[in-house]
């Protein structure tokens, strides 16, 4: 029994690394973009839980109400409960001061004290006193209590705000059993002759404002109040407002949340495709060449990076595959051209080992000989085509005068044609203008050169010329370099003007003995120009009534 394999929909089987990369709920790059934009939410939401200035502000004006609070109690003791003793001195009357700190505290949520000038206590609005020493009152907190969901947010808030502390940097609030005057500074500045007020950092950092007056008579000082609060109500507006910022940042987070899910599906979605169909881009699964090209997803019509990824991506795989088909033609089509003259040799070996007759004998091995020659020569012009596209794609152009370069060669050619008079000769069209500089492999494009002179000699007739010639042409793509290579023979049979560049089709001219060319020579020419660039064509010259007076190849390539 067969294993199950998981596979990619179209009945590959699925790498182990590409699984999991496919199985992911949230890509990678998916959570990069939620964080990068939640990120800032967060130290957003984070900084405004401080609220350092707003909260000093909310202090300042409960200082100065609490002091104006304290002043107005000290004023209503001063003249209300500061009785005279004699005719030059004056006393507070604690009877009558705790009475009317009583009923000036009935109505106010403020704790009042009252201390004589050597700082003992002598009223307390949260004490009563009497025959068995003060009684404390303890304020009880709100009857009505926040509902469950309520209670769990504060609780949650009141969580972090321990966490990031409002008071931190206050002096603590310490309250003696035994009170004296001398422990609050307040009541030491009040002492002094002037009002005094500060916050502090009460029990569980909860914040504590007091406040402290001189209580006076006739500029005597016969005492100070002191009013002081929990900070509750600013607690209250800070965490209002801290809620509402909450709140805001909550709504703009979901807000972003799902815009960073669809900004990252737009650009995660298309990614993901396209690595699964490079995946399945793969040689050997039994799909024609047609329907692998198809399956990279087209995303062009984006107009973006992804759409110029999708784009590049479907040219790398359709070039893959037209070399795939290239490399498969080109092993076929050796495969063939191999075979007709080793049917040949062995033909001729089988048959010399049974022929007596010298003569004949002497034939085979001349057939032989000429077919290990054809043999050599197609290796080896073989082996170059196979190395051509390997060392074009390495290899780094650089500027090559095509001018002088064909007039080199015009040169070679006519140098060494001297001893044959009847041999057709090649000519160079003198070029008058300055460097015709393209970017090229100076020995690829000698040899491009090359192979198309050899190929206009041999159809020349005995005194025939090979004309070259090159100008420079201007274009909507730039200035091209455009090289003419013209004979005078029979011409390029008519429909035959592409196929005479296919790998070893051979059309001689007549009397050529059998097997002299490999085929290949107009097929590299044309590799090498197209790789860099240019552009190879044939054609016929043709006279006014139409008849063949010879081929002309082009050569263009860009200048640079």
């Amino acid at each position: 029994m067969s294993a199950l394999r998981r596979t990619d929909g179209a009945g590959d089987p699925l790498s182990p690394r590409s699984r999991r990369r496919h199985d992911r709920f949230l890509s990678p790059l998916t959570l990069r973009i939620l964080a990068l934009n939640g990120l800032s939410l967060v130290i957003l939401a984070v900084g405004l839980l401080f609220l350092g200035r707003y909260q000093d502000g909310l202090v300042r004006a409960e200082l100065a109400a609490l002091t104006d609070q304290a002043r107005v109690f000290a004023a209503a003791l001063g003249e209300g409960a500061v009785m005279p003793v004699d005719d030059e001195r004056h006393a507070l009357e604690p009877e009558a001061a705790r009475s009317m700190i009583r009923r000036l505290t009935a109505t106010a949520s403020v704790r009042t004290r009252l201390f004589a000038p050597d700082g003992a206590l002598l009223a307390d609005s949260r004490a009563l006193f009497g025959p068995g020493g003060p009684v404390q009152i303890v304020q009880l907190p709100p009857a009505d209590r926040p509902d469950l969901a309520r209670r769990l947010v504060y609780a949650v808030y009141d969580w972090i705000v321990v966490r990031v502390p409002d008071w931190e940097d206050l002096p603590p609030y310490v309250e003696r059993p035994e009170q004296r005057g001398g422990d609050y500074p307040d009541v030491v500045g009040a002492l002094a002759g002037g009002a005094s007020a500060h916050a502090w950092s009460g029990p569980d950092q909860q914040l504590v404002l007091t406040a402290a007056v001189p209580v006076q008579r006739l500029r005597q000082i016969q005492g100070v109040v002191m009013v002081s609060r929990p900070g509750a109500d600013i607690a209250a507006a800070v965490r209002s407002v801290r809620l509402e910022v909450l709140q805001v940042f909550a709504g703009a987070l979901l807000v972003t949340t799902l815009l960073s899910l669809w900004l990252a599906q737009t650009i995660a979605r298309p990614i993901r495709r396209l690595a699964r169909a490079a995946d399945r881009v793969r040689p050997g699964h039994g799909a024609t060449s047609r329907r692998r090209r198809a399956e990279i997803p087209d995303y062009r019509h984006r107009r973006d990076e992804i759409g110029d990824l999708s784009g590049a991506v479907r040219d790398m795989t359709a070039a893959l595959w037209d070399r795939l088909d290239a490399i498969e033609r080109f092993a076929a089509d050796v495969a063939h051209e191999l075979k007709n003259p080793l049917a040949s040799l062995r033909s001729a070996v089988e048959t010399a080992g049974r022929i007596q007759d010298p003569e004949r004998r002497a034939r085979l091995m001349a057939v032989i000989e000429h077919d290990v020659r054809r043999l050599d020569r197609l290796i080896s012009d073989i082996s170059a085509a196979s190395r051509l596209d390997a060392e074009l794609s390495r290899a780094e152009p650089q500027p090559v005068d095509v001018a002088r370069m064909l007039a080199t060669l015009a040169e070679i050619h006519a140098a060494t044609a001297e001893d044959e008079p009847e041999a057709p000769r090649v000519a160079m069209r003198a070029w008058e203008g300055p460097p015709l500089m393209v970017p090229g492999l100076e020995g690829r494009l000698v040899q491009v050169f090359q192979n198309l002179i050899a190929n206009a000699l041999s159809f020349s007739p005995p005194g025939g010329e090979v004309r070259l010639s090159v100008q420079r042409v201007a274009g909507p793509d730039g200035e091209r370099a455009v090289v003419r290579v013209e004979d005078d023979g029979p011409g390029i049979p008519p429909g035959k003007e592409e196929a005479i560049f296919e790998r070893f089709y051979t059309e001689r001219p007549a009397g050529e003995g059998f097997g002299q060319h490999s085929g290949l020579g107009l097929s590299i020419a044309r590799q090498i120009v197209e790789a860099l660039g240019g552009r190879l064509t044939a054609a016929n010259r043709t006279d006014a009534e139409g008849r063949p007076l010879g081929a002309v190849f082009t050569v263009t390539l860009s200048v640079g």
